[in-house]
């Protein structure tokens, strides 16, 4: 009788092994099926940004057909509807939107986003020496205005609007020019104190500069 409970709870062991064994293997099938379908549909969140992405850079390209070809509210009017649809700004587009908006005589607003396009790419991007020369042009224009106090439309300023750095994702501070030192001219001599809010050479990161030009960047350290 011993025997035959030991032959029993011994196949008993082996069904609960077999059985553990096969939900085992159920197991592993749900999560890799689930892994599987987790990958499609990342992969095709990918494919609608990119396709999303495309979609709004011959938008762009569109409006800027139309700004060369001097039809600029109609370009205005797209690079208007790119900015408010994409996460970051192309550094492309700032500088599209600022020559743009000195053709409709939107003075500031061009030097607001000209300025953003200098900073992100300094005297090395594509367009850098155009956008000096179309900032100095609505720079001369916008002293004119405001002799004048001619009435504008409402304008779009950079800092509503998050700037994308690139693909290294920093900027030279604005603040301090890169030197990490901002001089204050006195009538006793200069005064030097260390910049509060870029690190010791003189950048920042992407997310440090769109606070910054918010106003919104905390400093980092006292100045010296």
């Amino acid at each position: 009788m011993t025997t035959l409970f030991c032959l029993r709870e011994e196949k008993f062991t082996k069904r609960i092994g077999c059985v553990m064994i096969l939900l085992c293997c159920m197991l592993g099938s749900i999560h890799s099926l689930y892994a599987q379908d987790k990958e499609k549909a990342d992969e095709y969140v990918r494919q609608q940004e990119q396709a999303k992405k495309a979609a709004l850079m011959r938008e762009l390209d569109s409006g800027v057909y139309y700004m060369d070809n001097g039809d600029y509210k109609r370009a205005d009017k797209i690079f208007r509807h790119v900015l408010n649809t994409v996460k970051s700004v192309p550094s492309d587009l700032t500088y599209y939107f600022g020559k743009n908006s000195f053709y409709m005589q939107q003075y500031k607003q061009s030097i607001d986003w000209l300025n953003k396009y200098i900073q992100l790419k300094g005297t090395n991007g594509q367009y850098s020496q155009d956008a000096i020369l179309w900032k100095q042009r609505a720079e001369a224009e916008f002293l004119k205005e405001k002799s004048t106090q001619a009435e504008k439309v409402q304008e779009v300023l950079s800092m509503d609007y998050n700037i994308d750095c690139g693909p290294t994702g920093k900027v030279v501070c604005p603040a301090c020019k890169g030197d990490h030192v901002i001089i204050h001219r006195g009538a006793f001599g200069n005064e030097y104190k260390t910049c509060p809010y870029c690190n010791e050479q003189g950048i920042l990161t992407c997310e440090e500069y769109n606070l910054l030009i918010r106003g919104k960047l905390q400093p980092k350290t006292a100045n010296r």
